[in-house]
């Protein structure tokens, strides 16, 4: 399957095995590490990404669900990690912006070229304190 075409995989390691490389390694190295730094967190296929780890949300609204803590895609343009958690009301991965100069970030959501484009020491931090903080908001 060429990487810039969604991905209807049922778990992470179709989901994996469909993209082409050179994504694919980029995508199984991020897998692994993730896997790795929050072993915890149990990877499942969320919304067409690979999710790790769940965390159920309830809007003042009264809407209420579930949710993946961190997110992982491959995105047409870019490599997407998603670090779906907050401490005192700050989004985990913006807290990390300046200390990852070749990412994307907005709220939640780090975009970036290729795996190697992120300092592993530091999205080792951003993934504990994600874990730690246990999701977004009041949960």
């Amino acid at each position: 399957m060429n990487m810039f075409k969604p991905v209807k995989a049922k778990t992470p390691k179709e989901y994996i095995e469909a993209i082409d490389e050179p994504r694919r390694s980029d995508i199984q190295l991020l897998y692994d590490f993730i896997r790795k730094t929050a072993p915890t967190l149990t990877p499942y296929i969320e919304a067409g990404m690979i999710g790790f780890g769940k965390y159920h949300y309830k809007y003042p609204s009264g809407r209420e669900g579930d949710w993946a803590l961190i997110g992982l895609a491959s995105q047409k343009q870019y490599i997407s990690l998603y670090v779906c958690a907050t401490v005192n009301g700050q989004y985990v991965a913006e807290k990390y912006k300046d200390k990852l100069p070749k990412a994307n970030i907005g709220k939640s959501c780090i975009r970036v070229k290729r795996a190697a484009d992120i300092d592993r020491a530091v999205l080792s931090a951003m993934l504990r304190e994600a874990v730690k903080a246990g999701g977004l908001g009041e949960h």
